[in-house]
């Protein structure tokens, strides 16, 4: 077996498809937190380069469109929600006043007088598939924005979304493709350089380790294991405590750890907004007491550990201009090596028509952190 492997930036690699370009589409993408939209309201956001409106009718119905108005190209999420004469909802464009059903279809022109003969209803906005899962927005992307078939699966569920609502939730944006995002999140041996705090590692802490994997869905899993001993923050959760990382495709990766009867979930959702921008939002359920007293000083961690991977992006921005051909190595890339093949394979699978079949085989990686 080759022990490195070149990458090159701007997504050729012999043998398979692209890195650092493109999206996977036909697939569940978060879009937000279910409590950021607040009945009656619009938001606007950005998924793949498309600009999406989000809004939660008077009557709770999560809706998104696309957010041009298909006249004059205002965006439907400055304008609002109207009632129909039917009881229906619809979304009013805030710049002539046409309004749109939730599936995209044209409702209403108020400009056309009586006689003036036009099927208002021939007229349509693109409608994404919206579906909402223990507090979290989540919308289908479609390869063929024209088709109206319904999502084949149910969004993801994640395991420990206990305690109620969330205790943390962290937002921001790095300016990376969602593939460089994604490697820098599930690369293992970057901590004891990038994250250096004392309830954390250290480059004098490091040591040889050992993680049995598997396939899971659309993903991989780094089965349940005691903490690594230099991964001193776990040290404050008391107990015998064991951790389980979970990546799944387009960009989830999550932690579920037990501590007894106690637990805790640290997920991390990546959205890409365009080819140059990446949204991270953090969230972390727990029902143990130490997030009750401790909260303010955990939400500072986790802000730090996000800003620290954000300032290493940009450094990281710095080389990448330069289009290098990048070399991952065994076993500490293998996980970003995982990355472009499940890529790979659901891309495949989509074009071919067919079940995603999951490439990755059960064993065991070997690293230094």
């Amino acid at each position: 077996m080759a022990h490195g492997e070149e990458i090159t930036t701007d997504g050729a690699r012999a043998g398979g498809p692209g890195f650092g370009r493109g999206f996977l589409t036909d697939i569940w993408y978060f879009a937000c937190m279910s409590r950021d939209l607040r009945s009656g309201t619009l938001k606007r956001c950005e998924i793949l380069g498309e600009p999406v409106m989000l809004g939660r009718s008077p009557d709770g119905t999560v809706t998104a469109l696309r957010d041009v108005c298909p006249h004059r190209a205002a965006p439907l999420s400055a304008g609002r929600f109207v009632r129909e004469t039917d009881d229906t909802v619809a979304v009013e464009c805030p710049y002539h006043g046409w309004r749109f059903a939730a599936d995209g279809r044209c409702v209403a022109i108020p400009s056309l007088t009586e006689g003036q003969e036009f099927d208002v209803s021939r007229i349509r906005v693109r409608q994404f598939p919206v579906a909402e899962s223990q507090g979290l927005v989540f919308i289908w992307m479609a390869q063929d924005g024209r088709s109206e078939a319904a999502p084949g699966e149910p969004p993801p569920r994640f395991p420990g979304v206990v305690g109620g609502a969330p205790k943390i939730v962290l937002s921001t944006e790095f300016a990376a493709h969602v593939d460089h995002a994604i490697v820098g999140l599930m690369d293992p041996a970057h901590g004891p350089f990038v994250h250096q705090q004392w309830w954390w590692r250290s480059r004098a802490s490091m040591h040889a380790k050992a993680k049995r994997f598997a396939p899971a869905e659309a993903g991989f899993t780094m089965l349940r294991h005691p903490p690594s001993a230099n991964s001193r923050a776990y040290a404050l959760l008391g107990g015998r405590s064991e951790t389980e990382i979970t990546f799944r495709l387009p960009g989830l990766r999550w932690e579920h750890v037990t501590i007894g009867r106690w637990q805790v979930l640290s997920l991390t959702c990546l959205t890409p907004a365009s080819d140059r921008v990446t949204r991270i939002t953090q969230i972390m359920w727990s029902d143990h007491p130490i997030f009750t007293v401790g909260l303010p000083f955990i939400r500072a961690g986790a802000k730090r550990f996000l800003k620290q991977d954000g300032d290493m992006v940009n450094l990281q921005n710095q080389g990448l201009k330069y289009d290098p051909a990048l070399i991952w190595i065994d076993d500490a890339d293998r996980q970003a090596r995982w990355y472009t093949a499940l890529k790979r394979e659901w891309t495949a699978s989509r074009r071919e028509g067919r079940a995603f079949v999951n490439p990755i085989e059960a064993t065991t990686l070997r690293w230094i952190s």
